[in-house]
């Protein structure tokens, strides 16, 4: 009896371990293409702001399908879902490697955004279920190390790669692990007890309260004002601050490791309370972007207004999330998603600025339009602030 118990404790164990790098695999194939957008611009012959707008496609595709078809699916097997999404993974990629203009890409870049939302409502929910629920918290926290773990590592990674290999050699690795871990998944993944459906209207009544309506426009705000400049992060490494393009791929990774130290310092401060943390990581978001310009000519100054942005940028995932969850009342699942979707609808509005910076003004001017939307986000706290008073008062 003691055997078999270990014996299924280690399989749960690898299938939540299969969940997380299957998140990193996921995640790392929304925002690889940010550390791809010099070369792959250059090579289909189109402006490095029309390429951001792929960005902006994948980001709104999350936005408008993720609620709806999480919902839709949620009470599917989680094993065969995994292994669908997984497949949709390794087609589109392998579909983005091969597109000979940007309307292919497109396409490809759309079907995996229409996957990605099911994956991030049903994954922590899985990875609880797998191991019972003395350890789940442990195992949605390996699921969401994933997700971390692509958001800091998947870009740079990317960049890297994308030296050695090219931008389409860069996809055609990501189909094949997409391929690979729908296999593993298939082999290890236990049948798990298929989830009840439950009816979106009864979840939705969410959006009835005003402060949690608040939370999510602040969300939308915030991620704007991340992704305005952090879209073209790596052509304003390479143009203004004018590093060569084999480094801007480890100037990348440095971001990247500082933000792992942001992911960490964000799950700090919002326990002292979701307002006050996404504040002071607005604020400090906010000083970093609009000092990398002026600091441009000076690589020492540069090092040191990156480490400031990037660990603010990682920073604010967690504080985000946690503020949006604990402002529902009741479905927290759903406010998760919708958090997740609302912060896709920033980072689609942020490709959409930096790149109409670029065209009317100057890359050199996206860390101040940024960091001015920042400022704009502080404001909207006070005003967050003051629905929370009213709805206590009610």
């Amino acid at each position: 009896m003691g055997d078999q118990q270990n014996v299924k404790k280690s399989g749960s164990a690898i299938s939540v371990l299969l969940l997380a790098i299957s998140a990193f695999v996921i995640v790392t194939t929304e925002f690889i293409i940010v550390g791809l957008l010099p070369g792959l611009a250059q090579d289909l012959g189109i402006s490095v702001s029309i390429a951001g707008q792929l960005v902006t496609l994948f980001a709104f595709t999350v936005m408008l399908a993720g609620p709806f078809l999480t919902a839709l699916v949620s009470h599917f097997d989680r094993k065969r879902l995994f292994i669908a999404i997984l497949g949709i993974f390794a087609f589109s990629n392998a579909l983005v490697a091969t597109a000979p203009n940007i309307w292919i890409l497109g396409f490809g870049r759309f079907l995996p955004a229409l996957a990605l939302p099911v994956f991030w409502g049903t994954a922590s929910e899985t990875a609880g279920q797998l191991v019972g629920p003395k350890r789940a918290a442990q195992a949605v926290s390996q699921v969401f190390m994933g997700i971390a773990a692509a958001m800091v590592f998947g870009i740079p990674l990317g960049t890297l790669a994308a030296q050695a290999i090219d931008w389409r050699g860069t996809f055609w690795l990501l189909a094949g692990l997409s391929v690979m871990m729908a296999i593993l998944l298939a082999v290890f993944m236990p049948k798990i007890a298929q989830p009840k459906k439950v009816g979106l209207l009864d979840q939705a009544r969410v959006l009835k309260d005003s402060f949690f309506l608040g939370n999510i426009a602040l969300s939308v705000v915030v991620f704007t004002a991340m992704f305005t400049a952090y879209t073209y992060l790596a052509d304003t490494l390479q143009h203004v601050a004018m590093m060569p393009a084999s480094q801007v791929g480890w100037w990348l990774m440095g971001f990247g490791v500082l933000g792992l130290f942001g992911n960490w310092l964000g799950g700090k401060l919002v326990e002292r309370g979701p307002l006050f943390a996404t504040a002071i990581a607005t604020v400090v978001l906010g000083v970093g972007m609009a000092a990398v310009t002026p600091v441009a000519p000076s690589h020492g100054w540069v090092v040191l207004a990156l480490a400031v942005w990037g660990i603010a940028n990682s920073a604010l995932y967690p504080i985000c999330q946690v503020r949006v969850m604990k402002a529902a009342a009741h479905s927290q699942a759903l406010a998760g998603t919708l958090n997740v979707s609302m912060a896709n609808a920033g980072i689609g509005l942020g490709a959409i600025i930096g790149g109409a910076v670029i065209e009317h003004w100057a890359l050199s001017d996206i860390g101040y339009v940024a960091a001015a939307i920042a400022g704009l986000a502080v404001l909207m706290l006070l005003a967050v602030g003051t629905l929370r008073s009213k709805e206590s008062i009610a």
